[in-house]
């Protein structure tokens, strides 16, 4: 097995998971704010004490609710810590997923020596929403990376600014990780993907972007027991058979349901909830 304390010194990527009776994953949500409040009901139902939660990326783009599923996620974090002594800050997880990455770049769009052919791309791969979702257009967006970098820069000063009007979403968006592992080594969670050739510490853009590695996993990556992702960029649904990599999506922002999974600490699937 993977030993955490290898990657404790990189807190700013990684979370682990200490001492977890059982670690709830809940998959892409697409601003699908009513899904996940659903979710949630569930959730707070059979989340007991010694759990963990680890949210897998994707909570922003597509949907029409960006600004009320980031709010959701914060309550129900909120909801949790409120049950006396039972849980602490570091019990709760955000992943960075794919769309949470194309934003980040969006914000630095004046830096790109290409802003206009990033931003179409950007805008092809789901994030008009949530450009919309934080008070701009999307023919504002065209406008100003045709303008020039001054006007690129005051107006992801103005998206920035509105992200931080949003009480918590700042905080939120700092916080996302990279990757989760629980402390034992047996259990990774992911976005999307790894490339079983590469170490831990050198996946770099994989983790958003799967170019076939995870399907390809025939044996247990760098020691881990199980890898589990929340968004699969084929949108095949769930498939908790594979002995290695785990996937949860269940298509929410798609048509299909939300999903969270939860796993013991060695990773059988003790329970499941769709909304």
């Amino acid at each position: 097995m993977t030993n955490p304390s290898e990657l404790a010194l990189d807190e700013s990527r990684f979370a682990t998971l200490y001492r977890p009776a059982r670690v709830w994953a809940v998959a892409a949500i697409h601003g699908q704010a009513d899904r996940l409040k659903a979710l949630h009901a569930m959730l707070g139902e059979k989340f007991a004490p010694g759990d963990r939660l680890v949210y897998l990326g994707n909570y922003l783009g597509l949907g029409n609710a960006i600004r009320e599923t980031v709010d959701e996620l914060l309550l129900m974090r909120r909801r949790l810590l409120a049950r006396a002594g039972r849980y602490e800050p570091q019990d709760f997880v955000y992943l960075r997923g794919a769309q949470e990455e194309m934003w980040s770049k969006l914000l630095q769009l004046q830096f790109a020596p290409n802003p206009r052919e990033i931003l179409e791309w950007l805008l092809d791969h789901g994030v008009g929403p949530t450009i919309e979702a934080y008070g701009s257009t999307l023919a504002a967006a065209r406008g100003h990376t045709r303008d020039g970098p001054l006007a690129i820069t005051k107006w992801t000063s103005m998206l920035r600014n509105a992200v931080h009007r949003n009480s918590g979403h700042y905080d939120i968006m700092a916080a996302f990780k990279r990757a989760a592992l629980t402390d034992n080594g047996a259990l990774l969670f992911v976005h999307a993907s790894v490339d079983p050739s590469r170490p831990l510490s050198m996946q770099g853009d994989i983790f958003w972007w799967d170019t076939g590695g995870f399907d390809a996993m025939t044996e247990p990556f760098n020691g881990f027991t199980k890898v589990i992702r929340g968004y699969d960029h084929k949108r095949r649904g769930v498939n908790l058979e594979h002995p290695h990599a785990v996937t949860i999506d269940g298509g929410c922002g798609f048509g299909g349901p939300l999903a969270a999974v939860c796993f013991s600490p060695t990773g059988e699937v003790v329970d499941r909830i769709e909304a």
